[in-house]
């Protein structure tokens, strides 16, 4: 880490077709190779497919498939003495997004669905449920924050 300055944040421009700036953070990070336009098609088909199975807005889909990805609560490693604990702290709005956007895709990734869309939209779709292998990452990792609860006195 610097020790000079902390890093500036980055503007990041709503993106052009729902005008969501959270849409667009997804859209970079579906990104492989610096190729957005197909990032951005995979994603657009991708919500495409939501709408017509749920038959609702594909951003509200979206948008709670996020929300029920979000952790919050994480553990943190920490050296006191020798030994490491595993700290449970509270997780950063930014950074529980940030997460929650890295578990759906990689999730998504791993899934066995023939298209990167249909697996997208199937993990969109499981999210919203409270199903699905993001859903069960948030959960190990609350989970292991509640497990090491006595160490949080070691919080900093």
């Amino acid at each position: 880490m610097s020790r000079r300055r902390a890093a500036e944040k980055r503007l990041v421009l709503p993106d052009p077709k729902y005008r969501d700036i959270v849409v667009t953070k997804f859209i970079n990070s579906v990104m492989i190779q610096g190729k957005k336009p197909i990032a951005e098609k995979i994603v657009y088909d991708a919500f495409d497919v939501l709408a017509k199975k749920t038959g609702q807005d594909p951003l509200k889909g979206f948008h709670d498939a996020l929300d029920n990805v979000k952790p919050s609560v994480e553990v943190r490693s920490r050296r006191v003495g020798g030994a490491t604990y595993q700290v449970p702290m509270e997780v950063r709005q930014e950074r529980s997004q940030a997460l929650a956007i890295r578990w759906l895709i990689s999730t998504a990734r791993k899934r066995s669905e023939k298209t990167m869309e249909a697996r997208l939209s199937a993990e969109f779709l499981e999210a919203m449920n409270n199903r699905g292998a993001a859903v069960k990452k948030r959960e190990d990792t609350h989970k292991m924050a509640e497990a090491n609860k006595a160490f949080s006195h070691y919080r900093w």
